[in-house]
């Protein structure tokens, strides 16, 4: 998937235009590799487009543990958005990167993380492209 594709399939499935679409790519991935060690973060941007992978990039191994809350709170506050559309955006772009990972590479980044980040990377009752 290349960079227009990954930020369309968020766009749609977050129901939001380009623009914020691409605001709230960029605060997820940051935020998403604070919490994830360095070789995780340097390893999951080997699966996204060349143009996101710096938002991945982490020159320490070092994650800071954060929970939810917390991580959908730092994506709203850099994507500039409400609590709704930084929650439908972050699953939005999880969803789209889940699609370019293996089972594997998904359970490796799920086991960096606290269990209630399940409700994004594996969201019940969504079918795909929902």
């Amino acid at each position: 998937m290349n960079y227009a594709e990954f930020l369309a399939a968020v766009g749609e499935r977050a129901r939001m235009p380009a623009v914020q679409a691409e605001n709230v790519v960029r605060a997820t991935l940051t935020t998403l590799s604070e919490g994830i060690s360095g070789g995780e973060a340097r390893h999951l941007a080997t699966r996204v487009p060349e143009e996101l992978r710096g938002y991945l990039y982490k020159d320490v191994d070092f994650a800071e543990r954060i929970d939810l809350v917390e991580f959908l709170n730092e994506v709203g506050v850099r994507a500039g958005t409400d609590d709704e559309r930084t929650a439908e955006g972050a699953r939005a772009v999880l969803t789209t990167l889940r699609e370019a990972m293996s089972a594997e590479d998904l359970d490796k980044l799920e086991s960096e993380l606290p269990k209630d980040f399940r409700r994004l990377l594996r969201p019940a009752d969504r079918s795909v492209g929902a």
